[in-house]
């Protein structure tokens, strides 16, 4: 029994530590950061969560996670773009940044902990 334990502990263990990567497409980035580069360059920032919620402001579209081959025509059409990617906690900009790589997008941010962990900085929403 104590080897069965040992062994479900351990999966779980590498489960978690494999979730927390980001994939090589994938750069992940904090409210601070997020927030600092909002206020020195223009980006494309994008809410992809659904159902719809209050919005960071400055977000330039609305496309939920899983709509975006649909709506491909309000993305950049220069796959070299910065595209900055969030949710409600960051599992929907990470679904939602692989399927851009697969449509070639390179340069794709995903916001860390998303609008919740931008709510919780103080950071504001609209």
């Amino acid at each position: 029994m104590n080897n069965f334990l040992y062994l479900i502990i351990t999966f779980i263990f590498v489960l978690t530590g494999c979730s927390q990567q980001s994939p090589d497409y994938l750069k992940s980035i904090t409210p601070t950061e997020l927030n600092q580069v909002m206020q020195n360059e223009n980006i494309f920032l994008v809410d992809v969560h659904t159902p719809k919620q209050k919005h960071i402001k400055g977000t330039d579209t609305f496309v939920p996670f899983n709509q975006i081959e649909s709506n491909i025509n309000k993305f950049p059409q220069d796959k070299n773009a910065a595209i900055y990617l969030y949710c409600e906690g960051g599992p929907m900009g990470n679904t939602a940044a692989k399927t851009l790589n697969k449509l070639g997008y390179k340069n794709l941010y995903n916001l860390e902990g998303g609008a919740r962990a931008w709510r919780n900085k103080g950071l504001a929403l609209e």
